[in-house]
């Protein structure tokens, strides 16, 4: 078998399909299955987006799978014709203050409940991609782990929460830091620039990476630990 052709079959094996969509719309009281992603649950700036989106079961644009293994040059025009196609699409964000002031977990929480309630109709159930219910009652929650490679409605809110807010981080500035390129990831460009210069408005303070800045650790943002979890170590 050649390489061409392995890749051939591999990209085929990963195409999300509606056999989760299916699988829940078998019990009589769901009607309509809502798929959720979040982005931006890593970085070290911006906020954390979450979208919900509700499809007629129609195949989807070409090429629709985890938003992780497309380009940005194929992610935003996907994105534009996931809007299209899409039956209903809504999104949800929790501004950095919120994560230093709640945690990621609860963050999450209302992100992903405003996604929900900007659905044009309300869904039955939700696929959220995962193994961690951070949506909870009153919405049925299918976690599904690597559900954006799975789920034809979470791959397609994958793609969306992606390009969201990729563009949002490209509009704010701060060009030392190379938000525009990384969306507030702790790339190289942006790690030097945070030694340098120390955090811009757009930070999240309360994460432990400021541990391991001297010269701006002052600057931490300590939570109660029982609001939420901490943050990996830069150097950790």
């Amino acid at each position: 078998m050649t390489r061409r052709s392995g890749e051939a079959i591999a990209s085929a094996v990963m195409a999300p399909t509606y056999d989760i969509e299916h699988l829940l719309l078998t019990q009589p009281s769901i009607r309509t299955v809502a798929g959720v992603d979040e982005v931006g649950r890593g970085a070290w700036a911006g906020p954390v987006t979450v979208c919900a989106v509700v499809t007629d079961l129609s195949g989807p644009p070409a090429g629709l799978t985890d938003s992780k293994q497309l380009s940005a040059a194929r992610r935003t025009p996907l994105a534009e014709e996931l809007t299209a196609w899409a039956a209903g699409i809504g999104f949800g964000e929790a501004t950095h203050e919120e994560i230093d002031a709640l945690g990621m977990t609860e963050a999450l929480r209302r992100a992903a409940r405003r996604a929900l309630e900007a659905l044009p109709v309300r869904p039955d159930a939700v696929i959220l991609d995962g193994k961690h219910d951070y949506i909870g009652a009153p919405w049925p929650v299918r976690l599904e782990v690597k559900g954006d490679a799975a789920s034809i409605s979470v791959a397609a809110a994958s793609v969306l929460a992606k390009v969201r807010r990729d563009a949002y981080m490209g509009t704010i500035g701060c060009e030392e830091y190379g938000f525009a390129e990384n969306a507030g990831y702790p790339s190289p460009v942006h790690q030097e620039a945070l030694a340098r210069l120390g955090p811009t408005p757009h930070h999240r303070l309360s994460w432990s990476y400021l541990d391991d800045l001297p010269r701006w650790r002052h600057l931490k943002h300590h939570r109660d630990p029982l609001a939420g979890e901490g943050q990996a170590s830069l150097f950790g």
